[in-house]
């Protein structure tokens, strides 16, 4: 028998050795380089947030938290004041704030399409970025609901938008896109938190057990929901992500395409278009996935996790992005030519206005930035080289903010009579009102990644090599072939 054993292992050897390597071509990079193992991935990931906060963490924090008490201050300068110390006027009624909103919730779309859908989808690459792009969409949506807060005047009265009895009866115009909004990014916010403290227990029970100090093990095990990483505890955990997932999936495309009708369901030429749903979702996702790019080019850096997010991880987002920008150039050509077919004087005039009219510079800053800069990533040699990549996720952003100013104020700043036209001009109150909020999202997002796990351990975990029973055979750490 012991000789049959022996045998037998003899042949599985030789069989394992005997079997073809993959082609080149079909070689993927590895999605955790060098075959780290789990217990290596804990403690560099857990690391993060357990050592002492090196010296940049600090100037930047003290930088955005400086930036978010400016914003704030501006906040209280605009309610004891008023609107008109903001650049809006007749006949340009809309400025910055709604500018900001709609940049601000585009910005939150690429971590729930990370999560959500590339879930769904099972694709493995997402495991390395979907915690910091969803750690992203909250912080964003939560800079973007102060835009249409303090952009009703009244402040103070914010509760009149929800549905609250009263005494006569007066309910908010649920016709209104403007209340559609409400209704629209407060479910996305409320189901964006949930799905990322979901995927967050796993690692609370984790960086519980690692802690080293009684305040500390006290509140990642309060928020750790007693997790003991039991079969129970996981099979209810992956129901609850697999429910949350397919909740979020549909609030991608529901709730920009709620924001876009805001302007599309008016009469105004340059908003009244059906092309728009579509096209600021696909303008969402591309923005947001360009400021994932800027926050984890820098962050692999400085935190040494370049074998977890791997350039293979940025060439996907890059190739996501090129996906994208294509969907947007396409919009912008198909607007121009319904302006051209339609016949309609006014649709017409409102594009060539757009383009060739006082505010061209941002028009062509935003064609560049959204149209042409995003082809460069047809080369390999663009999308591996992290400055290139860097510069043109930033370039992304700056041409969808772009985007949304020469559709709202450049639409409203020439009226159907000459009489009205007007030039609009941001005061300084807009302007660092709008810095203000990028204080409030660095601020949220230093504090994020100071105190909870950037990368979700528990499911970088499930793509190694470790994780795969006949890793052995292909050679660990030699590729993904799933």
């Amino acid at each position: 028998m012991a000789q049959i054993g022996a045998e037998t292992q003899s042949i599985a050897k030789e069989s394992a050795l005997s079997m073809p390597e993959p082609p080149a071509e079909l070689e993927r990079p590895a999605l955790v380089l060098n075959a780290r193992t789990p217990a290596w991935l804990s403690d560099k990931i857990a690391g993060v947030a357990e050592g002492k906060a090196p010296l940049w963490w600090w100037i930047a924090f003290c930088i955005s938290f400086l930036t978010m008490s400016m914003g704030f201050g501006m906040i209280a300068y605009l309610i004891s004041t008023g609107v008109g110390v903001w650049g809006v006027m007749r006949p340009v009624m809309w400025g910055w704030a709604i500018v900001n909103f709609v940049w601000w919730i585009g910005i939150g779309h690429a971590g729930t399409l990370i999560s959500a859908i590339l879930y769904l989808l099972r694709q493995r690459w997402r495991t390395s970025i979907n915690r910091a792009a969803e750690a992203m969409t909250v912080f964003a949506v939560m800079c973007a609901g102060t835009f249409p807060l303090i952009h009703l005047g009244r402040a103070w009265f914010f509760y009149w938008l929800f549905p609250i009895p009263n005494a006569n009866g007066i309910w908010p115009q649920f016709r209104s896109p403007l209340m559609w909004d409400v209704f629209a990014v407060s479910t996305y916010f409320t189901v964006s938190v949930l799905f990322w403290y979901v995927g967050l227990i796993p690692d609370l029970a984790v960086m519980r057990d690692r802690s080293t100090t009684t305040l500390r093990k006290f509140f990642y095990g309060l928020f750790a929901l007693g997790w003991t990483g039991s079969n129970r505890h996981w099979n209810n955990y992956e129901r609850a992500y697999l429910i949350l997932a397919g909740l979020s999936t549909p609030l991608v495309l529901s709730v920009h395409s709620t924001v876009s009708l805001d302007f599309s369901v008016s009469q105004l030429p340059g908003w009244h278009t059906t092309i728009f749903p579509p096209y600021f979702v696909a303008g969402a996702i591309f923005s947001g996935f360009g400021m994932v790019l800027t926050l984890l080019i820098p962050l692999r850096r400085f935190l040494h996790l370049e074998e977890v997010i791997t350039m293979r991880h940025i060439d996907l987002m890059c190739k996501v992005i090129l996906a994208t920008g294509s969907m947007v150039a396409y919009s912008y050509a198909m607007e121009f030519f319904i302006a051209y077919y339609s016949g309609n004087a006014y649709e017409r005039f409102a594009f060539l206005n757009r383009a060739l009219g006082p505010y061209w510079w941002a028009a062509w800053t935003g064609y560049a930035c959204n149209v042409f800069v995003p082809q460069l990533f047809w080369f390999k040699k663009v999308r591996s080289h992290l400055t290139l990549v860097f510069i043109i996720s930033i370039l992304v952003n700056v041409g969808m903010w772009m985007e949304r100013f020469f559709i709202i104020p450049v639409s409203l700043h020439r009226d159907f009579l000459p009489s009205s036209w007007g030039y609009y001009i941001p005061t300084w109150v807009d302007v660092l009102t709008y810095v203000g909020t990028f204080g409030l999202f660095f601020t949220l997002f230093l504090l994020f990644i100071r105190f909870l796990p950037l990368i979700a351990i528990s499911e970088v975990k499930g793509v190694t090599a470790h994780a795969d029973p006949h890793h052995a055979l292909g050679g660990a750490g030699k590729g993904d072939h799933s």
